[in-house]
């Protein structure tokens, strides 16, 4: 697929309009995100928050549950492993033991986030139940921005998690948004990109999911397909 065409900066970007460019350009940091997803009528409707107003990356933008991966969830133990169709598709950009790790973060920063738990909690520490993770695409933030992350998304039913909605207060107006309306709070682009995707994937089949290819996003909204030699960089 080739680049879009230039076009001026939107504040919906993952920087904020007028941003300079840095001298220094960041090396992206290893993230993960959660969609975790419920049927809604003829459609679906998935958790997202407004990230609060002191965060530097993307502040007072609604956005899924998520964060960078820690050193500790490297080797945090879990309840259940990757399915074997999310565990190839993280592998194609990271190493077995960090694409484990993604599908760690991202119950944990889910756990974190809004109170919910993808596995069970254990002497105060989550066991994650990473099977029931499906992947749904990457996105890569534009040079451009001062703070950058290599990040997965990926997607799981309710119906997999348990306990009560609270959250820690890192996303404020956290609750079920319906896909394909226009939020009431302000999304950035990447994140109504990845909607789409989700819309798409689940317009197909069940069983052609995991056929279907896999995508990312380069810099502000560059539709690419991965490229099939494993563990490149992004």
């Amino acid at each position: 697929m080739t680049d879009s065409p230039p076009r001026p900066m939107l504040a919906t970007d993952f920087t904020a309009a007028g941003e300079a460019k840095p001298e220094k350009v960041a090396r992206p940091r290893d993230a993960a995100t959660l969609l975790l997803w419920r049927r809604a009528g003829n459609g679906y409707e998935v958790l997202m928050g407004v990230r609060s107003a002191k965060h530097r990356f993307m502040p007072q933008r609604l956005v899924f549950p998520g964060g960078r991966v820690d050193p500790e969830d490297r080797k945090a133990p879990a309840l259940s492993e990757l399915e074997d169709h999310t565990r190839r598709a993280l592998e194609l950009r990271a190493a077995p033991r960090l694409a484990r790790a993604i599908g760690i973060a991202a119950a944990r920063e889910l756990e974190e986030e809004t109170g919910l738990l993808l596995g069970r909690m254990e002497a105060g520490r989550l066991q994650a139940d990473l099977a029931p993770m499906r992947y749904l695409c990457r996105a890569l933030t534009p040079a451009m921005s001062p703070v950058r992350f290599n990040a997965r998304f990926l997607m799981a039913p309710a119906e997999a998690v348990t306990g009560m909605m609270g959250g820690s207060g890192e996303l404020e107006h956290l609750g079920w948004y319906k896909v394909g309306e226009t939020p009431p709070h302000e999304l950035a682009q990447i994140t109504g990109r990845v909607l789409r995707e989700f819309a798409a994937v689940m317009e197909l089949p069940e069983a052609e999911r995991a056929t279907r290819p896999l995508i990312w996003y380069q810099g502000r909204d560059t539709r690419r397909l991965e490229r099939m030699s494993p563990r490149s960089p992004g």
